[in-house]
């Protein structure tokens, strides 16, 4: 049915004016010169309007075709509905789409050659693209010839793969050579490969008489190299595709000969060119930014690939060094925010464009800010205490791209120099810091309906230069300095019990590093260890209640910043080489 309340989607390229005239006279049926005639339906119009929106009217209406002058012009294969529509929009360049006229009128609009619509019903899919309907999608823009849904809908299927084999019921019905062309892409964004074989074993099963042949293709599609040893074996080999399969076994016997490889020489081993362990691209790259390195400030970035292990260098060198800087990722771009350049606070604001690899100085701050906390909660920047060159600060701002405007929030209660801030369910939190005297113990939570600051229960642990962190459902406070010592220990925050629990401790203490989380891993990265500036750098897994160390980054720095950067078009030139 047609929704009269629908959005009507508008292709600007034509003058609205010229488009109401002939449209009032359309409706008047002044000055027309042909009748559409569909299912003893008739539609009264210009054949000029008409021509200039599809060459199926031109060459419907072309007098070479007709020697006497013909006035009706019968169309099939569609209904008087979709004519409607398209009259409409040849008229008026607007068009009412929904979602339950989209399909009827991509296969209207594809057959009738409008191609304004047809752009018009692909950006509209796009935009409801879902794990429910992607594969129907995907497959549907190869049958009516869209190629940027197409590429929308395959980006779409491998960024969700675990949830789209899960809920879509098009995933058991696709053909062999679609599912083997999904899973054998670097892009296909799987935490764990079991996720692979196991979606292999379901699609199978929903025709395993017909299907069974196919193990040992879609099998050599796995980067089984990259599998748990005893998955490999006690899942995998056992399995009944699997286990009679000589070809299979064949593949096992070379993944376990290549884990043995991975497990005695690293990750930098790593033949990349192998299928078998050649590592999946990151759907996320952690950034580290900046930071204190030797004797002074640097300008270094960089980023870390999870799913290689491995760590690369992408420094521009136009770029001045910075330490005890805020970095945070906003609708493309990367925020770099107040710190020290080694004279002077800082209260610029410059960011980084990752797929040009520009940068552009932004809207400065209202007070110069070193030892800065920053957040991004609803798509604006917080930025937080911070040292100005003679004081340690409470006061706090907030900055809209829209405006590229900073504007002062209600300060905190307490000054916070060195402290660090997280978002978690639509509030800001700020724990620690240095507020004058001494290394704090409190944290205050943000409320931006209010407006308001308010303390929220104290931390175990003074913590200054400490690392804070969303993740799970709870804040965590990492690391720091006491007052004495540097800490590797770690507490969570509970905002629903208003209490905090102690995690397991850090492998090695450290403050004043990078925090991120990816791939539902939290990362600590650099740092002061109490006695030198580090490269190393480990990670928290909350399934597993467990740290576990990272390779090294290439360079010793503290006072660095990470932000983490998902879905970046061009990743390959973040992450390890894999050619």
């Amino acid at each position: 049915g047609t929704h009269p309340q629908a959005p009507c989607h508008m292709d600007g390229s034509v003058s609205p004016v010229s488009c109401t005239i002939f449209n009032e006279l359309r409706l008047a049926g002044e000055h027309c010169d042909a009748t559409i005639s569909v299912d003893g339906v008739e539609f009264d119009v210009h054949k000029i309007i008409l021509c200039r929106c599809s060459n199926y009217f031109r060459a419907l209406f072309s007098s070479r075709w007709n020697k006497k002058e013909k006035r009706v012009f019968k169309i099939h294969n569609t209904s008087p509905e979709m004519m409607r529509l398209v009259i409409e929009y040849a008229y008026t360049k607007a068009l009412p789409v929904t979602a339950d006229n989209v399909q009827n009128l991509l296969i209207t609009a594809d057959y009738l050659r409008v191609k304004g619509i047809i752009a018009l019903c692909c950006e509209f899919l796009k935009s409801r693209l879902s794990p429910e309907n992607c594969l129907s999608i995907w497959s549907f823009a190869d049958t009516y010839r869209c190629p940027g849904l197409r590429e929308a809908a395959q980006t779409f299927i491998l960024q969700h793969f675990e949830e789209v084999t899960g809920v879509s019921t098009a995933f058991p019905e696709l053909s062999v050579s679609d599912l083997k062309d999904i899973i054998g892409k670097d892009e296909l964004n799987v935490r764990q490969e079991d996720a692979v074989f196991e979606a292999i074993v379901q699609w199978i099963a929903h025709d395993p008489q017909n299907r069974r042949q196919h193990i040992v293709g879609l099998l050599g599609k796995v980067r089984l190299a990259r599998v748990r040893a005893e998955y490999l074996l006690n899942n995998i080999r056992t399995h009944e595709y699997v286990r009679d399969n000589e070809e299979c076994k064949a593949l096992i016997l070379s993944a376990l000969t290549e884990i043995s490889n991975l497990n005695t020489h690293g990750p930098a081993y790593c033949d990349f060119r192998n299928p078998l362990s050649r590592p999946r691209l990151p759907h996320a790259v952690l950034f580290a930014i900046g930071g204190w390195s030797a004797e002074s400030p640097t300008n270094a970035i960089e980023t870390y690939d999870a799913r290689a292990d491995q760590w690369v260098n992408v420094t521009c060198e136009q770029e001045g060094p910075l330490a005890y800087h805020g970095a945070a990722y906003l609708k493309g771009f990367i925020y770099v925010i107040g710190g020290f350049d080694g004279t002077d606070c800082l209260s610029s604001v410059k960011r980084f464009d990752p797929l040009q690899k520009t940068w552009q100085e932004v809207g400065s701050m209202h007070s110069r800010r070193c030892y800065i906390s920053v957040t991004v909660l609803n798509n604006i920047i917080y930025a937080m205490g911070g040292f100005d060159g003679h004081a340690c600060l409470n006061t706090a701002e907030r900055y809209e791209p829209e405006t590229n405007q900073w504007t002062m929030i209600s300060p905190m209660h307490e000054r916070r120099s060195d402290a660090s801030a997280a978002t978690l369910q639509d509030k800001v939190y700020i724990c620690g810091g240095f507020n004058g005297t001494e290394r704090s113990i409190t944290a205050e939570v943000y409320n931006t309906v209010t407006n308001q600051w308010a303390f929220i229960a104290p931390m175990g642990s003074r913590r200054g230069g400490v690392g804070v962190a969303a993740y799970g459902n709870e804040v965590y406070a990492v690391g720091g300095c006491d007052g004495v010592r540097r800490l590797r220990s770690v507490e969570a925050y509970n905002p629903a019990a208003n209490t905090w629990r102690t995690v397991p401790s850090m492998l090695s203490p450290r403050s004043n590093f990078g925090i991120g989380v990816v791939e539902d891993l939290l990362f600590v990265v650099g740092g002061f260890n109490g006695f030198t500036m580090t490269f190393n750098a480990e990670y928290y897994d909350r399934n597993t209640d467990e740290w576990h160390d990272i390779h090294d980054m290439g360079m010793h720095r503290s006072a660095l910043s990470c932000c983490v950067v998902p879905a970046l078009p061009n990743v390959q030139e973040y992450v390890a080489r894999r050619d």
